[in-house]
């Protein structure tokens, strides 16, 4: 009886989102979108894409800027990890398992170490542990900003790919384009919009999550088409879901004991673990729709999307940890 209690604790700390995500995948198997449907769904997708971008340049406002920007020690371990540490490692990672995965998981298991921290889950685990939640915002977002130029290079130096056209200076003129121009109209325009966005925070979300999924939908029945599943056998998933636990594991521990032998108080320390842990869906799925062809796409995100679960899930077990060892120091 014991069991169940568990049971419902697993299923709840599963967000409905991450079984949306595995039912795209699933409807994107089932009957992928071809011929003019993929065409017009592909316009649709890169005008959400947009949308998405703009209205995180609006979330962020610029006093959670400047009240984050004097934390530049934290910054910079946080930085350290995610395009330093996660490279060397997955880097590692490719090469020890191109011998047992197929070479578009191991490539996608390298692609998920060159992407930028996220944003939302940073913030809302700093804030659930009572970490320092301005660096939090700061750290995250200037994350986010750092990968739209970072993670092109990173993947033309790394994986030897320099965009779906071929030239890596025009991928990162078009991830410019798509992500960072409508980042910083965005954010020109709080002033306009930033009310509307905080009265309308339901709507927001909608478009935040509806853009990844209309992303994962194309990009998998591209995949799909190409012959996915049958180059993909389910004991390789499994394999992907242990490396990135172990990923994750190695992350989390470097970043504690970094956090803890530069001096760092415990609010930093939790700030700098959320976000030097992390690896942003939002930012990865569209970057690999620009950087790769559209019928490896699908098989390269495969691991972003588990390693986003996998996040989410020890997260949420680690700030709640931090939350109660705070609250009995503060007793």
């Amino acid at each position: 009886m014991t069991s169940f209690p568990k049971l419902r604790r697993l299923t709840a700390t599963i967000d409905g989102y991450s079984m949306l995500l595995v039912g795209t995948v699933l409807l994107a198997s089932l009957l992928p979108c071809r011929g003019q449907v993929a065409d017009v769904l592909a316009v649709v997708t890169q005008a959400a894409i947009a949308l998405l971008f703009f209205l995180h340049g609006a979330k962020l406002s610029r006093e959670a800027i400047v009240s984050g920007l004097t934390a530049w020690r934290l910054h910079l371990l946080v930085f350290a990890s995610t395009f330093v540490l996660f490279p060397l490692l997955g880097v590692g990672l490719e090469q020890g398992t191109s011998w047992f995965l197929s070479p578009a998981l191991a490539q996608g298991l390298l692609f998920l170490t060159l992407l930028p921290s996220t944003v939302q889950s940073s913030i809302a685990f700093t804030a659930i542990a009572r970490g320092n939640v301005p660096a939090a915002v700061c750290s995250a977002s200037l994350s986010n900003i750092a990968g739209i130029f970072l993670t092109p290079m990173l993947v033309a130096l790394l994986m030897g790919v320099s965009g779906s056209g071929g030239d890596s200076l025009a991928a990162m003129e078009e991830i410019a384009l798509q992500l960072l121009l409508p980042f910083v109209v965005g954010h020109l325009a709080r002033p306009l919009v930033g009310g509307f966005i905080g009265r309308h925070k339901p709507l927001v979300s909608i478009v935040d999550r509806g853009s990844i999924l209309l992303v994962v939908y194309t990009a998998f029945s591209a995949a799909v088409i190409e012959g996915l599943w049958h180059r993909v056998p389910a004991w390789q998933l499994v394999l992907v879901i242990a490396v990135c636990c172990v990923l994750l594991g190695v992350v989390l521990v470097a970043t504690r004991t970094l956090a803890r032998r530069f001096g760092f108080s415990r609010e930093d320390e939790i700030a700098i673990v959320f976000c030097g842990s992390k690896k942003s869906l939002a930012s990865g799925v569209p970057m690999a729709g620009v950087l790769f062809p559209a019928a490896q796409v699908g098989a390269l995100i495969l691991p972003v999307m588990l390693f986003h679960q996998l996040q989410l899930l020890a997260c949420a077990v680690i700030a709640r940890r931090y939350a109660g060892t705070g609250q009995a120091a503060d007793a």
